[in-house]
């Protein structure tokens, strides 16, 4: 386990904002976690950083990083069991090599299984709960067990394990064999041409309300391509905020309240955010 004291947590987020942290431990085991769970100061988890919006002011907070809990262990039967630091593209390629399918529309998808599976982290109707048979999560007692998909509660983007704010450590998902690699190639393919990945950013700030996407809702508003600050609305993909190369987190908390704003005056919808918003 690595301690480092007053941390620059910029270059941890993928929008490349964020003041200093108290603390940023980084946990290189998992026996490792209730130990660093009981060392931090209001302890957030941090996974890869690609969907976390981080206060560009002092943060009095102690970050915990799981990115070495990055193992994959095979169980038989198609079941695998996965830590939470994993880059999700390196479960999608070790899925080809095994021959596995289930969760090929997710390919491309920034950041770690383990904060994919923390929000149901989904895309072409299909979520990363669909293949996962347990999960291995620190509870609020800090005592670390491993629950049955069937026990816990998930719906679009959310889950009880971000409700009741527990840690994952990481997940057993049971594959069917048939690697789809035309799909793997095609949802990879699009995001590169219609999403905004030169730039930095925090992927989809917004879940779709039911029965709408808000990409279209927010071009219906005259949102996309407005500025604030150094923050835009991408002119790529309307649901997308990017760093024009100094957006504070001002900028971006004041956009997205001028995007919600606007979505609700043209169409009645509240928008909500998909992105995990650290104020302090």
């Amino acid at each position: 386990m690595k301690i480092l004291k007053s941390f620059n947590m910029k270059e941890h987020s993928n929008m490349k904002v964020g003041g200093v942290a108290k603390e940023f431990i980084v946990v290189e085991k998992k026996d490792e976690i209730l130990e660093a769970l009981e060392l931090g100061n209001k302890s957030f988890i941090l996974g890869n950083g690609t969907n976390t919006l981080l206060n560009d002011g002092d943060l009095n907070r102690t970050f915990i990083s799981l990115k070495e809990i990055d193992y994959i262990k095979e169980l038989g039967d198609n079941r695998v069991e996965v830590g939470a630091g994993l880059d999700f593209d390196k479960l999608i390629e070790y899925m080809e090599k095994h021959d596995y399918s289930g969760l090929e529309n997710l390919a491309g998808i920034p950041g770690s299984v383990g904060g994919l599976v923390f929000m149901n982290g989904g895309a072409y109707g299909t979520e990363i709960f669909d293949s996962i048979d347990s999960v291995e999560i620190v509870d609020e007692k800090n005592s670390i067990r491993t629950i049955k998909k069937e026990d816990l509660k998930f719906t679009y983007r959310k889950t009880e394990i971000q409700e009741k704010n527990w840690v994952v450590l990481s997940a057993t998902f049971k594959f069917t064999k048939g690697y789809n690699k035309e799909i793997v190639e095609d949802r990879r393919g699009k995001r590169d041409e219609r999403h905004p990945l030169s730039m930095p950013n925090l992927g989809s700030t917004f879940k779709n309300p039911e029965g709408h996407f808000s990409a279209k809702l927010i071009i219906e508003a005259g949102m996309q391509g407005y500025e604030q600050g150094g923050a835009q609305v991408s002119t790529v993909h309307p649901n997308f905020i990017v760093n024009n190369g100094n957006a504070t987190f001002e900028d971006i908390l004041n956009l997205i309240k001028k995007v919600k704003s606007k979505v609700k005056e043209t169409s009645g919808i509240d928008l909500e955010e998909e992105i995990i918003i650290v104020k302090d």
